[in-house]
């Protein structure tokens, strides 16, 4: 403001000086009282124009006049532009760091200090339920209704995260939700969320399958074990020592069949998928499986003193599979050993091919009980049974259908089931074409054993 005094002492010096020399001093102090009036005058009618530009809303238009007042006004406007700009910039810093949590897999709500939603992004609305416009300020625990979250919540500190369950669409796909406080600022919690539903799926596997394991070991350890007790206190004579020794070996038997088939499935997770190099003749692996069905349903015949299985097997297409020949005889022979072990004596299977321009499928038919329909997408899981007795008299291990499973998806097809009580089913191998190509034979007969 020195500019203006320096103004004020210029003009009295302008209008002091010639009353001074012209007239007299006191015609000079009364000429500079009246510019000091006149001055004032100007400057505080500048000020009600400065304070009225002031109250507009933008201050980019040039203020009306000249001198300090423009001075002043310039200096305001940059000030202005550069608050303006600080408060974008913040503001587009803000916007991105939102749409960095609001992509976050996990969820994340801000709680004010009175544990009210101040703001969350769609994955926490989504594993929650919640709205995330219409239940802002609303308190998480009348939202969120879990007696643990409650629990939790009510704690003074949350040193570890606890699980809850989500909101799930139906009752058969519950999610499973991990959730952990979090302090920060005056008093405001931060809530983070996480579906932790195909690891607790696979922690559960884990566990029926290590369980399922021991009880498998542990039935045949248990035989073999009471087998060797009797056999070392009991005295016997040749046939019935036979006798034990012929049960004992069963029970070994099986034991290496569990075995076996574990080492197969550990290797089908943990080797490459077969390449399309390896050419596997159809007829020569059917061919095969036709040898063991036949040994297996003699057998079979001969230890339950009844009839034989009828094997039915439809012309074999002159066809090369590309893939591993050990890994699709595994999967066509456990479905054809299934069958016979399932299906009663005298019963019929049949094994039939069909191939279209996409996919070729082998398909084996039994006349079977039947599976129930909600018994059917769990067959494919390990160690999974509808009756554990009948699985122990027909000595399978739960395991076939899970290497199956394995093995189609590793040669990129699938297996499908179809079962209807009473009336038997069907276990279908497909096979993409990409892995099917011609033989230069191109006939065959049918083969009824």
């Amino acid at each position: 403001m020195l500019f203006v005094l320096y103004e004020l002492l210029f003009w009295l010096a302008v209008v002091a000086i010639p009353f001074w020399l012209w007239l007299d001093l006191t015609a000079a102090l009364w000429a500079m009282l009246g510019t000091v009036v006149i001055y004032a005058a100007v400057q505080g009618w500048m000020f009600e124009r400065f304070q009225k530009w002031l109250n507009f809303s933008s201050l980019k238009r040039d203020p009306p006049w000249n001198g300090a007042w423009l001075d002043v006004a310039s200096r305001i406007q940059r000030q202005q532009t550069q608050a303006t700009n600080h408060a974008k910039m913040h503001e587009k810093r803000l916007q991105d760091f939102l749409l960095a949590i609001q992509a976050s897999p996990n969820g994340v709500i801000l709680l004010d200090d009175e544990a009210r939603i101040d703001w969350c992004n769609n994955t926490a609305a989504s594993h929650l339920g919640l709205d995330a416009t219409k239940d802002r300020l609303q308190h998480i625990v009348h939202l969120v209704r879990d007696p643990l979250f409650t629990k939790y919540f009510s704690q003074e500190d949350h040193p570890s995260e606890i699980l809850i369950d989500g909101r799930s669409t139906t009752l058969t796909n519950m999610r499973k939700l991990s959730v952990q406080l979090h302090k920060y600022g005056e008093g405001r919690l931060l809530l983070l969320s996480r579906d932790v539903t195909e690891i607790a799926k696979a922690d559960a596997m884990r566990r029926d399958f290590v369980a399922n394991v021991s009880h498998e070991i542990r039935t045949p350890l248990t035989v073999l074990g009471g087998f060797v007790e009797t056999l070392q206190s009991v005295p016997l004579d040749a046939e019935e020592t036979q006798k034990y020794l012929r049960l004992m070996a069963l029970q070994a038997d099986r034991m290496q069949s569990l075995v076996a088939d574990l080492l197969t499935l550990s290797q089908l997770e943990a080797s490459q998928a077969p390449n399309n190099q390896e050419k596997v003749s159809l007829p020569e692996l059917v061919t095969q499986v036709m040898a063991e069905a036949n040994s297996l349903t003699t057998y079979l015949a001969e230890q339950q003193q009844s009839q034989k299985h009828a094997l039915v097997f439809d012309r074999i297409p002159h066809l090369d599979v590309m893939g591993s020949r050990s890994e699709l005889m595994s999967a066509l022979s456990n479905l054809v050993n299934n069958a016979i072990r399932y299906t009663p004596s005298a019963g019929l299977i049949h094994l039939s091919f069909s191939q279209t321009e996409n996919q070729l499928m082998i398909s084996v038919k039994d006349t079977g009980p039947g599976i129930p329909s909600e018994h059917i997408p769990r067959l494919t899981e390990r160690f999974y049974r509808i009756d554990h007795s009948r699985s122990r008299e027909t000595g399978g291990t739960g395991l076939g259908l899970a290497i199956t499973k394995h093995v189609m998806q590793r040669h990129g097809g699938e297996l499908l089931i179809q079962s209807e009580l009473g009336k038997g089913s069907t276990f279908s191998l497909v096979l993409p074409q990409s892995r099917v190509s011609e033989q230069a034979q191109t006939s065959n007969q049918s083969v009824l054993a």
